[in-house]
């Protein structure tokens, strides 16, 4: 048995193009063009370059993207200064913080100062706890896009079992509630967990998202199982050139599995793909507040 591969890339690029037409309608409608802005903070590379990405994939799917750029030693006060503007401001539709951020700043506050309506990474409290309602407003991007590449797989998921390896509220958490409320079984493991091995085995589907690099092998795979892998790990090669690997040995796990996502290419793009969808999302909740 060999895995299907499951392209993130190729479903997010469905997601862009019902994006563009979203935005166009919206544009039509209203006259306004959904907006995001991003606050940067600090000279942590990778974050640079996933809001490189991100402004590319912005343009184009027609959203104004604008960029906080913040030095690394701004004040906690700056920073909340800004996002209570940004709140204010009514062509400011979407706010994300790239994260993580500088080891001075608290970001739980940070995150909390967000209006709840522009939180387009979905984690402020209000947006989590109605998720945990089953009444979601604005839904974490990666546990979302982590759904959508399960259901082009397996459409109906209803009564299958899944395992998470991860208790992140980024991804972890978040995910577990998301899947319950379409009727999965779930169970959240983490680093604490006993018998992980034999836990994880019994999954349908199986999502790691632990941050260390093809921990996951086919001893903890059903046969059959969907593997939504999470992880981006970048590893410095013995040539001084750098490499991405996934929480999942994805060449030994896929003599296992029915469907698997690479990395990168995966669950990546699909993060991205949801920005866009929520950013639409919030610049329609602020057209209907007048």
């Amino acid at each position: 048995m060999t895995a299907q591969r499951i392209d993130g890339k190729a479903l997010a690029v469905l997601k862009k193009q019902e994006t563009v037409k979203e935005v166009k309608a919206f544009l039509n409608q209203t006259g306004i063009q959904p907006s995001l802005h991003v606050l940067l903070i600090g000279d942590h590379p990778p974050s640079h370059i996933y809001v490189q990405n991100k402004r590319k994939a912005c343009e184009f799917v027609g959203i104004k993207s604008v960029v906080h750029q913040l030095p690394s030693d701004v004040s906690q006060a700056d920073v909340l200064d800004l996002i209570r503007d940004l709140n204010q401001q009514k062509d400011a539709h979407g706010i994300l913080v790239q994260l993580p951020l500088p080891q001075h700043l608290n970001t739980q506050e940070i995150l909390e100062a967000l209006d709840p309506k522009k939180d387009v990474d979905g984690l402020h409290p209000y947006n989590l706890g109605r998720l945990l309602m089953n009444k979601p407003l604005l839904v974490p991007c990666t546990p979302q896009g982590c759904l959508q590449l399960i259901q082009s797989v397996e459409e109906n998921i209803q009564g299958k079992t899944a395992v998470i390896i991860g208790r992140s509220l980024l991804v972890g958490r978040s995910l577990a509630a998301l899947l319950t409320n379409y009727d999965v079984t779930v169970t959240l493991a983490h680093s604490k967990t006993k018998d992980l091995k034999e836990i994880a085995s019994k999954a349908d589907i199986l999502v790691a998202a632990i941050g260390s690099p093809e921990f996951i092998t086919k001893d903890y795979i059903k046969k059959g199982a969907i593997v939504i892998d999470v992880g981006i790990n970048r590893l410095e090669l013995e040539d001084g050139t750098s490499c991405l690997k996934g929480d999942v040995d994805f060449k030994e796990v896929a003599s296992v599995a029915s469907f698997i996502t690479p990395v990168p290419g995966g669950v990546g793009p699909m993060t991205i793909s949801n920005l866009l969808i929520n950013t639409v999302k919030a610049a329609q909740l602020h057209a209907a507040s007048f």
